[in-house]
């Protein structure tokens, strides 16, 4: 299988380049476009990369992520993450490949007690989340077979992450103040990785399904959580001292509890949710190997 994946540098991209030659013993041909060969700023330029590549599957896991810079940069935020997904979704459409579109938890408000299932109503806080939303839409109009995986707090041992960040503060310092009261699902990008790739592996194949699917690591954790099982696994004695988000203001407004139902992408491609406190052991051991010395 040809695969065509947008976002070159970005973590699942990385993920989904290294994962896709040997996925599940078959390997597929994968190729990363990035801003040289496909600048999806400029309209056009996704659909040419997608005639010149012929592709079965195309993966869109290229992103506007700077949650909070987006709120002065809405056109920017806005165009690569609606307006470009639309036109790759389309591109893709058209040359009958397989399209698969990463999106956020970012799309709901954080106020559900429960977990958040696919049909629940989204009601994005801020920018980013309102062009990610904007995105799915796009997506599904433009491509009515796409699968649109929401996933959310994304890590692992390529780009910058919460995980690298906190590695980083906890060898410098001996206490951290951490956000204690958003919860969500830390989530190993090379997990959605392989979910992106069975999925559109089992598409190509025939196998129903599509629409909006969540996928987010568990078991759930706030921020203040996550940092503490950072430290802990990397042998850190770094404090953590929970806070409100209160105390800790931002630019843009985030949702305190975005716990995803993961249920419909089990049912529907056998994807099962995964277990983020196995990635970040992988995550650090990769890391481990890359530079020995740390």
């Amino acid at each position: 299988m040809r695969i065509l994946i947008f976002g070159e540098n970005g973590q699942v991209a990385r993920c989904l380049i290294e994962e896709a030659p040997a996925h599940e013993g078959v390997g597929h041909e994968a190729a990363a476009m990035g801003r040289g060969a496909a600048d999806l700023e400029s309209p056009g330029a996704a659909t040419a990369a997608v005639e010149g590549f012929a592709p079965d599957a195309v993966i869109n896991a290229a992103a506007y992520t700077a949650v909070d810079k987006a709120e002065d940069d809405k056109a920017a935020a806005h165009r690569l993450n609606a307006a470009a997904t639309g036109e790759i979704a389309a591109a893709a459409n058209a040359a009958g490949a397989v399209f698969i579109h990463l999106s956020t938890d970012y799309v709901f408000d954080g106020t559900a007690d429960a977990p958040y299932r696919e049909d629940d109503a989204v009601n994005p806080l801020n920018v980013y989340g309102a062009t990610k939303q904007a995105g799915e839409d796009a997506a599904l109009d433009a491509h009515p077979d796409s699968v649109v995986i929401r996933t959310s707090w994304v890590f692992s041992e390529h780009g910058g992450n919460f995980v690298k960040t906190m590695l980083r503060l906890g060898e410098a310092r001996d206490a951290l103040t951490i956000v204690d009261d958003q919860i969500g699902g830390p989530t190993y990008a090379r997990d959605i990785a392989r979910a992106a790739l069975t999925i559109a592996a089992k598409k190509r194949r025939g196998a129903p399904g599509n629409g909006l699917y969540h996928f987010q690591g568990a078991p759930a954790v706030s921020w203040a959580g996550f940092a503490e099982k950072i430290f802990e696994v990397a042998g850190l004695a770094c404090a953590v001292a929970p806070i409100p988000t209160t105390d800790y203001p931002t630019p843009a407004q985030r949702p305190l509890r975005t716990v995803l139902d993961c249920a419909r992408i089990e049912r529907d491609f056998g994807v099962a949710q995964p277990d983020w406190r196995l990635g970040l052991r992988q995550t650090l051991t990769a890391l481990k190997d890359a530079d020995p010395q740390a």
